[in-house]
């Protein structure tokens, strides 16, 4: 918004406009506004004073005190913006001069509400709020002017804190671009992971304090892309190192890349309030906002009959109805939806012509009866436009609703893997043209669903969906085709487990958008649904920010269980069990996977905690047979995991009640799970290395029976009998989403 000082809510209209707009500043958090209405609500007060001509001596001092408290707050808040100057020398010229105006500008109100200048006042030597009140309404404006100028320029530097983490990212990625070995991959990856989870923090910090919600659903768009094409880059990329001469394989990594690329530019142009390529806000009006819009001005005609010319409403519902052309031209529509969208088409064209011709005639004959007959026009010019709407909703939410009921099976998406592991390249070739098929009818049902979102955010919402089914059908297609051309090659299916993966979220997030679309069209337009019932958006990105590092975690935990030769060994399944019930609390955090409750979650934490448990006693059992140096550090390590999982335990046990309950306990249960798995990424390769040492000759093992024969059971438990793999109803492919997995040598 174009910043007056008095903006801020609880500002009464009259001090507004009393103090006016400083139009070079504007405001575009939630966290610079609520920081100026203490500020703006103390300053209205000494404004709106009555000027009694008797005035108390308490009346005095109320005001005395106001003032006192407005000089104190400026004063203290003028150090912390100096202190910023100093420690930011690209702002500190600017900075400087707003504090010294702010400190002036508090100085300035506390001698007008001085106690003792009010009760007897120089009438040439000394003005106060009562014999000046134009100079308090210009100190008032100096003072949040200069304030507010402070507030911006700091909220700068969070701006070029982002702009220094993407930054940091595109770099790394750079590096990751140009990798010729695995090893290296490993290692760039896993300062790439982390660099990512910075730009994710400053990133949901950002989007929970912008103020446009248009912008933020962009924004959340963006980092969904980011999180996504986190882990699509490294299957890609191990794929492309696995099968270097493979030109599909490139072409899916590059597809990665460039999606990061174009996400990450995407975030600094709604941080920075840019846009790039001269790109065109009006480009994205909708129908419904079209109609809106239409709508307003008609029945603006009932308290001004010149305001605008007749070809503006002309020139409007023609634009509009070039839009319906987008239902009535698709081949996904109905018969019948087509032939009613242009039998109201019409009948809008003549009832605009009915509702001109009475205008003109009122603006030339104001009777009585022109005027009801205008009335009725308008009238029947927004029913209209009302019946046209309905009939747009329903075309396109019934064809939403039809394609996602038909692709629910995801036949398409099996027959690519089968086919792609027999190595039927026909077969493959086949099944990307029904894919296509499918993108198109996608892609479609998105653009229309666009036009009928009622809501901005709702609209940003179809448009990234559109984007993900374009960007993500062709990934699909030659990631296949990479698997069909290496059929035995386990990281090649992996990548296209991953890019189906992407695929099936898609589609499921559709059928949330399509709800929510119908609940703003039948006016259930009350808070937007929050998975995990969190009481407010940033314990929701708190949240967030957890299941990401948690993520991080697995693919490293499962990373380290990759470089074990044996991987039928008992640790090294239990381990994997584990890391897969990680995973799914991560998905959890994302409102994803088969953890649909915080009961389902609580539930998972307990298991994965008495699993842990059994895990610290096959450690215990493992380092009974080790004459190494490293059997201390190694039960100095598994030691720790008994009290973490012990704690984990009795949290996910514990009973509570209310919303903010339970986000306490979610978070306290992801942060011990987190904490678990930390210890695990410590714990494996300590083990590694011994068992290497002793494949190596160095004797670290005792002469002792296998231990992982007998010793440890994994896997099972007494609420689910499945093996490691499918524990707890997830896939095990979920096991190995973010894997990074040594090249397989065969």
């Amino acid at each position: 918004m174009a910043m007056s000082p008095c903006s801020s809510s609880g500002v009464s209209s009259s001090s507004s406009s009393a103090l006016g707009a400083d139009a070079g500043l504007e405001v575009r958090t939630r966290s610079v506004e609520q920081t100026l209405v203490p500020l703006v609500s103390q300053i209205t007060t000494l404004i709106n004073h009555k000027d009694k001509l008797k005035r108390s001596d308490k009346t005095l001092q109320a005001i005395q005190r106001v003032g006192q408290a407005v000089n104190l707050a400026v004063a203290k808040f003028v150090t912390v913006g100096e202190a910023i100057a100093n420690e930011n020398h690209e702002l500190k010229e600017e900075m400087s001069v707003a504090c010294i105006e702010a400190k002036r500008a508090g100085e300035t109100i506390a001698q007008l509400t001085d106690a003792a200048s009010l009760d007897h006042p120089e009438p040439d030597s000394h003005i106060t709020i009562f014999t000046d009140k134009t100079g308090v309404v210009k100190a008032a404006r100096l003072l949040l002017s200069s304030v507010t100028k402070v507030l911006v320029l700091a909220d700068r530097i969070v701006i070029k804190q982002i702009i220094t983490s993407r930054n940091k990212v595109l770099a790394t990625m750079e590096q990751l671009e140009k990798v010729s070995s695995f090893q290296e991959f490993v290692q760039i990856f896993s300062q790439f992971g982390n660099e990512m989870v910075e730009f994710a923090h400053l990133t949901g910090d950002r989007q929970n304090d912008l103020k446009d919600e248009k912008k933020k659903a962009r924004m959340a768009a963006s980092r969904a892309v980011l999180e996504k094409c986190t882990m699509m880059l490294l299957t890609a990329s191990k794929t492309c190192l696995r099968h270097p001469d493979c030109e599909s394989a490139r072409i899916n990594k590059d597809g990665v890349f460039h999606q990061m690329r174009l996400a990450l530019e995407q975030v600094i142009e709604i941080v920075t309030d840019s846009r790039s390529n001269g790109e065109d806000e009006l480009a994205s009006i909708s129908i419904y906002s079209g109609i809106r819009v239409f709508k307003n001005k008609v029945e603006g005609l009932r308290e001004n009959l010149y305001f605008l010319p007749k070809e503006n409403l002309s020139t409007m519902l023609e634009i509009i109805l070039e839009h319906t052309e987008d239902f009535t031209d698709s081949a996904y529509t109905s018969h019948e939806h087509r032939e009613h969208i242009l039998e109201l088409s019409k009948q809008a064209k003549m009832e605009l012509e009915q509702l001109v011709s009475v205008w003109m005639q009122a603006q030339n004959q104001k009777t009585t009866d022109l005027m009801e007959d205008l009335q009725v026009a308008i009238l029947k010019m927004c029913q209209c436009m009302n019946e046209l709407k309905r009939e747009l909703h329903s075309a396109a939410t019934s064809l939403a609703a039809d394609l996602l009921k038909y692709h629910t099976d995801h036949m398409v998406l099996k027959a690519l893997k089968i086919t792609g592991v027999e190595g039927n390249l026909e077969a493959i070739a086949e099944y990307t043209c029904k894919l296509s098929e499918q993108k198109e009818q996608l892609v479609e049902m998105c653009r229309l669903l666009r036009h009928v979102s009622g809501t901005e955010p709702l609209e940003v919402t179809c448009i990234h969906a559109e984007d993900t089914f374009q960007v993500t059908g062709p990934q699909i297609i030659s990631a296949a085709e990479t698997l069909a051309l290496h059929p035995s090659s386990k990281i090649a299916k992996e990548n296209l487990e991953v890019f189906c993966e992407a695929w099936e979220s898609q589609l499921s997030d559709m059928s949330t958008l399509l709800r929510e679309i119908n609940d703003v069209f039948e006016g259930r337009r009350g808070e937007k649904r929050v998975y995990l019932s969190l009481p407010r958006p940033g314990e929701q990105a708190k949240i967030a920010k957890l299941g990401l590092e948690l993520h991080l975690l697995t693919s490293d935990v499962d990373s380290e269980t990759e470089k074990w030769e044996d991987q039928e060994n008992k640790i090294v399944q239990h381990v994997q069990g584990m890391s897969s019930m990680a995973y799914s609390m991560y998905l959890f955090t994302r409102g994803e996977g088969l953890l649909k409750t915080t009961q389902d979650l609580f539930h998972q934490a307990e298991i994965f905690a008495t699993e842990g448990t059994k895990l610290a006693s096959a450690f215990h059992s493992f380092s009974d047979q080790l004459h190494d140096d490293g059997k201390p550090l190694l039960l100095l390590e598994a030691e720790k995991l008994i009290p973490v999982c012990q704690q984990l335990q009795i949290t996910a046990k514990a009973s509570v009640q209310g919303k903010s309950a339970t986000f306490t306990k979610v978070d306290a249960c992801i942060q011990k799970t987190r904490s678990v798995m930390t210890l695990l990424r410590q714990l494996l390769p300590l083990c590694c290395t011994l068992l290497r040492k002793n494949k190596a000759g160095n004797s670290c093992l005792k002469p002792a029976p296998p231990w992982t024969e007998n010793t440890v059971r994994t896997g099972t438990n007494a609420h689910c009998p499945e093996r490691t793999a499918e524990m707890f109803g997830i896939k095990s492919l979920e096991n190995h989403v973010t894997n990074m997995t040594f090249l397989e040598s065969k």
